[in-house]
């Protein structure tokens, strides 16, 4: 056959082989469909028969058509068929790669699974995820990696809620501890009037009072920090001075640090402008100033500052405390701490620097504490006003 007669015929001969092809593909895709829900290896061996089988069937579609004699069609269908033997071996071979990579994946989410029961302290990382270390088709080692990551947020995740379950039963704990003696005096005031057996009624009234006054103070800390823990505690921010914030709280707490014979030193003050809730700030400083105040020895200094460091303003008050432990100054701010038996009733339920921290990140801010010479140092660190 000349090579004119032969371009003639290829449009046929591509008519023929796909015929063929398209109905070796029809089945194959039907066969896939079925099998959809079996292994990988499977899909793959199924895949390779259709491929290497759309080949052939166009081949003898061609053949017939052509009329090719019985020898030339039998070398076709040998070579085609050693073809295929050779194609189905790689792709089983491929498939029962891609299974134990798959089963590795499988046997290390089970074993972060089991470990996730186990006890802290065990072999191993509780819930950690430790990634096969047999290599992986691509796909397998994104997801491998991706569950470790995964594993470590929630690693963090759990970590965290422990830390808090902690902190709520700790601050359980204080809240009724601290309860319980203020009801039991009033109880006992309430039944000497009753009784007439009040040697000084107008006193008893006063301390009555001053209990009272305390208790709401607790329950009001409740609830400021029920509202921040919530994410409902609503701001509205305003242009202020960082001057005049320090001068409005000092004012509100110079009778405490009068009685407790505290010094209240301004260490410079700048007039930098924030944008912050006034309220919700001025609370902040007060908190902050009262804590200071009452871990400051009689005659001792309590210091505050506003300076703008790059964009941002940091407030500081420094108190006389005579430091904290190492140890316990990543929990100063944790819902409930109170330290030493020294930071005890009158200080309050251990919610003075919980609010604090709350409302400062409500401000998009971040709180710090050192230790300083002969004290601590609380920082406050907000965004500048543009």
């Amino acid at each position: 056959m000349g090579f004119r007669e032969l371009l003639g015929e290829l449009p046929l001969i591509a008519l023929y082989a796909a015929v063929g092809a398209a109905v070796v593909g029809a089945l194959g895709a039907l066969v896939l469909v079925s099998v959809r829900r079996r292994s990988v290896a499977v899909s793959l061996a199924v895949l390779i028969a259709v491929t290497v089988g759309a080949m052939l069937a166009g081949t003898l579609s061609v053949a017939w058509a052509m009329f090719l004699s019985a020898h030339d069609l039998a070398v076709v269908v040998t070579v085609g068929l050693v073809g295929a033997l050779g194609a189905t071996l790689t792709a089983l071979l491929l498939g029962r790669w891609v299974i134990g990579a798959h089963r590795a994946l499988e046997r290390a989410a089970r074993a972060m699974a089991e470990r996730d029961g186990a006890r802290p302290g065990g072999a191993g990382a509780p819930g950690a995820f430790l990634p096969p270390t047999a290599p992986m088709p691509a796909e397998l080692a994104s997801l491998a990696r991706q569950l470790a990551e995964t594993s470590e947020r929630l690693t963090a995740s759990r970590e965290r809620e422990r830390a808090l379950e902690s902190s709520r039963r700790e601050l359980v704990a204080w809240i009724s501890h601290d309860l319980r003696s203020p009801l039991a005096g009033l109880r006992a005031m309430a039944e000497a009037l009753e009784d007439g057996i009040a040697e000084d009624p107008d006193r008893y009234h006063r301390q009555i009072r001053g209990e009272v006054e305390r208790l709401s103070g607790m329950v009001g800390d409740l609830f400021e920090l029920s509202r921040i823990q919530a994410g409902s505690l609503a701001l509205a921010p305003t242009r202020v001075s960082a001057y005049d914030l320090v001068s409005d709280a000092i004012a509100g707490v110079d009778p405490l640090a009068r009685e407790r014979g505290v010094l209240l030193a301004d260490r410079g003050v700048e007039p930098v402008p924030v944008e912050v809730d006034g309220k919700e700030m001025s609370r902040v400083l007060a908190n902050l100033l009262v804590n200071a105040i009452r871990h400051t020895p009689t005659d001792g200094t309590v210091a505050v500052a506003a300076s703008r460091r790059a964009d941002s303003v940091v407030l500081s008050v420094t108190d006389g405390c005579g430091g904290i432990p190492d140890g316990d100054l990543p929990r100063v701010f944790d819902t409930g701490w109170r330290g030493s038996d020294a930071r005890t009733p009158p200080a309050g339920a251990g919610l003075g620097l919980a609010i604090v921290r709350g409302i400062v990140e409500a401000h998009e801010g971040r709180t710090g504490v050192r230790n300083v010479p002969g004290g601590c140092r609380f920082e406050v660190i907000l965004p500048a006003a543009g």
